[in-house]
């Protein structure tokens, strides 16, 4: 593939505590796509979302990203034109390419696969070597350690060596907790850096039992923050993991341990770092999501920046959030190793006195691979290579994922639901991790796994009414789109296959689903019995992993259907927030 360097524009976004956020400005940079002027007395990188993507890959970003009342027009709910035009990025432009789903197959040919970890390290240590010498933090949002049949199949361990060399200093989590507290605590006794979440802790019982714990007193499970000296000035890191992990999750994996986003405890704890600590700035590594972060900046006064993560929102500039005790910046990285965030500070005593922020894409084709990381991924992944490399079937439409109600790859992992469990309707959780694959491309044991490599990939039927399907599907739309954040847990539209409804999300719960007819045009009747296909029960259920149905599905030469969502929207027109498709 041949690329331009004229191709290639450069993120150049300033943002400061006091005063507008002016537009980003790009332009091209002959000197370097990656040439930063530098800025402050002290850098923090940041990643989130990565969900163990070690090598380059495509992943399209969102051309539905849905906001409603306040949420409405506003990042991370902005998709498209809409958004190149809020953030000022040029059409057909390779930033256009990064942070939009236009024109995604045609600039996937044109500009590459972003991330992989051996050019993180690249990017990463050019940033640490601009910065000077002990003066950067490298920080990873969670979702680290899951989403490849690599990373499953070491319950995380692999991921972890990949973060030490990398260089990461500081955690917090979500799907870590899906591998359970002993391979969690294995894979955090050989982490280099500090895990850390301000919000999780012991259960009354657990707590009675004297289970472990960072701190008793408090009943804290992880330690909550950690505090770096950088040029005489002192950094304070808080962890805000997942908090509804035994809700979106299987409990079985967390019994000894409540989470939340506590945002009261997350005030003393920041109110104890900026009086007994006496710490010049406070960032808040998070994974709540970013419309959950935006209301907590406006709820928790002395946070500085929070560095978001969870709902994979690529958001170039920072959201200012004014509070109490001033202003909080609000930021969101992405996800699957594509970006790079890159917070730069100039300290002052007791406080941030300028910001600048940039979030880089990280186009692979344009930085040479880490050798030392480059090899260490050969050799993680050379016991499960001609495994995961077997084709089992070829592309034939653009295979993605990401939409708040839509992705073809899960469209076909209903279709495989359907058939190969002989079911009517086939429902799908609505993840947000997997990789891309274009048209014309062979799908591999490596690409299924992406989309589906959890640690309850169990498949299951169930006999559901009509009425608890809809019921169900009222449910996981109230959770997207919740008019108070803290009822939003993340994720997209569970996918359904064999039946169609109509959706209204700017309703309230109960009133948001209507319509559903199955395929043939009969509709469905609220008394009546269904044959229901699924996978990834927070109930435990006996059954074949969701991969081998998926994989015998693709392998058995079955023509897939060409049908489009299955799914009308309804009180979106002019929401700048869907641009077409899924």
């Amino acid at each position: 593939m041949t690329i331009r360097r004229r191709d290639f524009l450069k993120l150049a976004g300033t943002a400061a505590l006091s005063g507008g956020m002016p537009p980003v400005a790009r332009s091209a940079d002959n000197a370097g796509v990656y040439d930063i002027e530098r800025f402050g007395n002290a850098r923090i990188l940041h990643i989130t979302d990565t969900h163990a993507q070690l090598l380059p890959g495509y992943f399209r970003e969102p051309s539905v990203n849905l906001g409603f009342g306040a949420m409405q027009g506003r990042p991370p709910h902005l998709v498209g034109r809409a958004f190149l035009d809020r953030f000022g990025i040029e059409p057909d432009s390779a930033d256009a390419y990064a942070f939009t789903s236009l024109d995604f197959e045609k600039s996937a040919v044109r500009f590459g696969k972003l991330g992989g970890f051996a050019h993180l390290k690249t990017l990463i240590e050019r940033l640490r070597s601009d910065a000077g010498a002990g003066r950067s933090l490298l920080l990873d949002g969670g979702d680290l350690w899951q989403g490849t049949g690599l990373a499953n199949a070491t319950r995380g361990a692999g991921m972890v060596e990949a973060a030490n060399l990398l260089g990461i200093e500081a955690m917090t989590g979500h799907w870590e907790f899906t591998y359970g507290e002993d391979a969690l605590r294995r894979n955090l006794e050989r982490f280099k850096g500090e895990f850390l979440a301000q919000n999780v802790y012991l259960t009354e019982e657990a707590a009675f039992n004297d289970a472990k714990a960072f701190d008793r007193a408090s009943g804290r499970v992880f330690k909550p923050a950690m505090i770096r000296e950088i040029g005489g000035y002192r950094i304070a890191v808080i962890g805000q993991a997942f908090p509804y992990v035994p809700i979106a999750h299987p409990k079985r994996f967390t019994p000894n341990w409540t989470f939340g986003i506590r945002d009261e405890e997350l005030q003393r704890l920041v109110d104890a770092l900026r009086g007994g600590d006496k710490v010049d700035a406070v960032v808040l590594l998070s994974h709540n999501g970013m419309d959950v972060d935006l209301k907590l900046a406006g709820r928790v006064r002395g946070i500085d920046v929070i560095l978001g993560g969870h709902t994979h929102d690529a958001v170039p500039q920072p959201i200012p959030v004014t509070n109490a005790g001033g202003t909080t910046l609000v930021t969101n990285a992405g996800s699957n190793g594509k970006f790079l965030g890159v917070l730069d500070l100039e300290l002052a005593r007791g406080r941030v006195s300028d910001v600048r922020y940039r979030l880089l894409p990280v186009f692979s084709e344009l930085l040479k691979p880490d050798a030392a990381m480059a090899a260490l991924i050969e050799t993680m992944r050379a016991p499960h290579a001609s495994a995961y490399a077997g084709k089992i079937a070829t592309a034939d439409r653009l295979l993605y994922r990401r939409g708040n109600f839509f992705g073809s790859v899960d469209q076909l992992i209903c279709e495989a639901l359907r058939t190969e469990l002989n079911a009517e309707i086939a429902l799908s959780p609505g993840f947000r991790w997997g990789s891309c694959v274009l048209p014309g491309q062979p799908l591999t044991t490596e690409d299924l796994l992406s989309e589906t490599a959890i640690s309850y990939p169990e498949t299951y039927l169930q006999s559901m009414t009509g009425s608890q399907i809809k019921d169900a599907l009222e449910d996981v739309c109230d959770n997207l789109f919740n008019p108070d954040p803290y009822y939003q847990q993340g994720g997209d539209m569970v996918r359904v296959g064999g039946f169609t409804y109509s959706c209204t999300p700017a309703e309230n719960i109960g009133h948001r689903i209507s319509d559903l007819k199955l395929d043939s045009g009969r509709s469905i009747e609220a008394g009546r019995n269904y044959k229901v296909a699924s996978w990834a029960s927070v109930v435990e259920q006996p059954g074949m992993p969701v991969w081998d149905v998926f994989a015998r599905y693709l392998g058995s030469g079955k023509p897939p259907d060409a049908r489009s969502a299955g799914v009308s929207l309804r009180g979106v027109d002019g929401n700048p927030g869907i641009a077409g498709g899924g």
